[in-house]
């Protein structure tokens, strides 16, 4: 687990090759090259030629419309493409995934076994779930490595994913759909939240702009105390709640309908959907 505001040191100039050049892609582009990864080290095969010029001519790298070319020798290769494609993906760099290389994915609902298989078998892959956050580099990555993966590809996958926010190993796979659940979707529910308290203050008579500010604002601060305090979201909530006085009011209305089972209901779905969409794809 990287500690959180610890900066992972440079990747040396060994290639790594991303296939896919979208928006997360993007960002584990960007923190690599800010903390010093050279950018000629980094390959990026991207179909659409927007999105390759962009790359290029914002980080420097090497950029190709063919997976194989991006690939050829790289010893690490980051899987950043839809999971729906991604079989068809695979199927095009299986022959030169026979060089072993480390095969990284941040595709959801895509397992280890389904990406050993499809590059052939026996390959070392190290499966992740970054969140939106790591777009502003303050994201949270679960992974999950394959006995395939060594000591070195781990500390490599983590350093990796550690450009864009911190990041946490999880033993047991089947237990991804879970991250994918909380942390993977998460950011749309504290969305939800701020668009529900937003209405809710414009409702009690707030200007829109205000209560956005508010609602916004407030998610902030509430998360900076929750990872930089080191206290427990109990103990923090307690903190707060004066007996008799408002925030208890508002938290015995939340109670009351059932707050705790909603959440509880909601992220059982979304792991109950991670796994529908993993045999969807095998």
């Amino acid at each position: 687990m990287s500690t959180p505001g610890s900066q992972p040191p440079a990747l040396d100039s060994q290639a790594i090759a991303f296939i896919g050049g979208g928006n997360m892609a993007r960002s584990l582009i960007a923190g690599l090259v800010s903390r010093g990864t050279p950018p000629g080290s980094i390959r990026v095969a991207e179909p659409v030629e927007a999105l390759r010029t962009a790359l290029h001519a914002d980080y420097g790298v090497a950029t190709f419309a063919d997976a194989s070319e991006a690939t050829a020798g790289a010893p690490v290769w980051v899987f950043a493409v839809k999971p729906q494609v991604m079989r068809t993906v695979c199927k095009t760099v299986a022959d030169a995934a026979a060089a072993d290389p480390l095969i990284v994915s941040i595709a959801a609902g895509i397992t280890s076994t389904q990406l050993d298989r499809w590059l052939g078998d026996g390959r070392a892959v190290v499966r992740t779930m970054p969140n939106t956050p790591a777009l502003l580099g303050a994201g949270i990555t679960g992974l999950f490595a394959n006995p395939r993966v060594d000591a070195d590809q781990r500390t490599l996958a983590e350093r990796i994913l550690a450009t864009a926010g911190e990041t946490v190993w999880i033993a047991d796979e089947a237990l991804m759909d879970a991250v994918t659940a909380v942390s993977g979707s998460g950011p749309a529910y504290a969305f939800l939240l701020a668009e529900a308290m937003q209405a809710a203050g414009e409702a009690q008579g707030l200007p829109a702009d205000t209560a956005r500010t508010l609602a916004a604002q407030t998610l902030l601060g509430a998360a900076r105390m929750l990872v930089e305090s080191g206290e427990s979201a109990e103990v923090l909530r307690k903190r707060v709640t004066s007996p008799g006085g408002t925030t208890q009011a508002a938290i015995e209305t939340f109670e009351a309908g059932g707050f705790r089972a909603l959440v509880a209901d909601a992220i059982e779905a979304a792991t109950r959907r991670g796994r529908e969409l993993s045999a969807a794809n095998d």
